[in-house]
């Protein structure tokens, strides 16, 4: 089967390299850690502490792992902690995040890649976030004494389906998991049906929930408010972790709105880095004043009406979030499936989406069930949207409460997580629990 599956991986390498390195030199993407993806040239782990290994494929993942690195860190301080990544605007955010731990690569499924790492860094424990099943690495792990636990586990009903069509072919993987902790039951039967057995599975919650802030007041939130001249009379619209047209879409909407409502700001965040140019572009475009968060090193004086902030910056969307009177998540009008709608709900925007949001069907269930946000279909629908929140403040501050209370409601699942997977942890020294105390 390792073999098999090296080939088809190598085969697959091949049909799409012309691809890479076309998006390679056009946008600069997919130059960095090839040695540890290809070949598992991690970094050396020193010592002989008891490690975990906690995997994030991007950016979102990373930002869920900070409340479980923090955690672990007083729970266990006598244990490692390294993190992986899979891209490079998670590896940058990540090597932010967690300065004082070991931050690498994730080595590609190749066999030979994923042995050379796991002995280069000999953890106890796996630990994937929400679901990024590779056979050999889950494999491999297995037969290296190390535990597989997947945290915050989703299976959408997308993947399910094509889970099922190689079901005889991935059931040994799913059978190798020793834990999966689950956001909901419906995700759990589905990793069930997979032939992860009963005892395995577990219903924890969303760890998204725990990761949302709430308060405003935060000293990040009221630095950025500081920076950006946002006034209390002024009404913040963030459009953020938008892919194309969602900018554009904005951007108009804007335009249209501005002299009608002098008081209504906007606030653009994509969600990829090698983007930033093209929007700005278009909002010089859109014949609107730019101002971009790089080069905001000092708090700006006004914020002027024509003027548009884009943030170009990696990481800081969770705290940007803190200053939206009116949210917009991207990623819900084209097909990738929505973004994380529970960081504006935290903090008690008006929050707003469009009706791709596969990979968030659970929260937005849950949220439209309390009347805590909008499906917004199309441009005109976002347009109006935006309208009612500036015109009605009271129920724009109704929908707010309402997402913030579910937000709060909903939080525990790290606490949950967190207990799980200390149970597969190597007990700790004496001297460790002492100090832990």
């Amino acid at each position: 089967m390792t073999y098999l599956l090296n080939i088809a991986y190598l085969l697959a390498a091949v049909a799409i390299s012309p691809f890479l390195v076309w998006r390679s030199l056009r946008t600069g993407k997919y130059r960095a850690g090839w040695s540890a993806k290809l070949l598992g040239n991690v970094p050396l782990r020193e010592g002989n502490q008891p490690c975990a290994w906690l995997h994030a494929v991007s950016v979102g993942e990373v930002n869920l792992l900070s409340n479980v690195v923090q955690r672990l860190q007083q729970s266990r301080p006598d244990m490692q902690i390294v993190i992986s990544t899979t891209t490079a605007t998670g590896m940058q955010l990540a090597r932010t995040r967690f300065p004082e731990h070991m931050v690498f690569y994730c080595p590609l499924d190749f066999s030979w890649a994923v042995r050379r790492a796991f002995r280069r860094i000999r953890p106890d424990v796996l630990v994937l976030s929400e679901l990024e099943l590779w056979p050999n690495l889950i494999a491999i792990a297995r037969q290296k004494g190390a535990e597989v636990v997947v945290i915050n586990a989703r299976l959408s009903e997308r993947s399910f389906r094509g889970y099922r069509r190689f079901a005889s072919l991935l059931r040994p993987t799913f059978r190798r998991l020793s834990l999966v902790l689950a956001q909901d039951e419906t995700y759990a039967r589905r990793f069930l049906q997979l032939g992860v057995d009963h005892s395995r599975v577990r219903v924890t919650g969303s760890i998204k929930f725990d990761g949302a802030r709430t308060d405003r007041h935060a000293p990040e939130v009221v630095a950025l408010r500081k920076l950006s001249a946002a006034s209390k009379e002024q009404i913040v619209w963030i459009a953020g972790s938008t892919q194309a047209p969602e900018e554009r879409i904005a951007l108009d909407i804007y335009r249209r709105l501005a002299d009608r409502f002098p008081q209504l700001r906007l606030i653009l965040v994509p969600r990829h880095p090698e983007r930033f140019k093209a929007v700005a572009d278009q909002v010089v475009g859109a014949g609107l004043k730019l101002r971009r968060r790089s080069e905001l090193q000092t708090p700006a004086e006004s914020w002027p009406g024509d003027t548009v902030l884009l943030v170009d910056t990696v990481g800081e969307l969770g705290c940007w979030w803190g200053l939206s009177d009116i949210a917009f998540v991207g990623g819900s009008m084209g097909s990738r499936g929505g973004q994380n709608m529970l960081e504006p709900a935290g903090f008690g925007a008006a929050v707003s989406f469009g009706p791709n949001t596969r990979n968030f069907r659970d929260i937005v269930a849950q949220l439209l069930a309390a009347d805590a946000a909008t499906v917004v279909r199309d441009r005109g629908a976002l347009e109006q949207f935006v309208v009612n929140c500036v015109e009605d403040p009271a129920a724009r501050r109704q929908q707010g409460r309402r997402a913030q209370v579910l937000v709060v409601g909903g939080q525990g699942a790290i606490d949950r997580t967190i207990a799980a997977v200390e149970q597969l942890l190597p007990a700790a020294s004496p001297s460790s629990t002492r100090q832990a105390a």
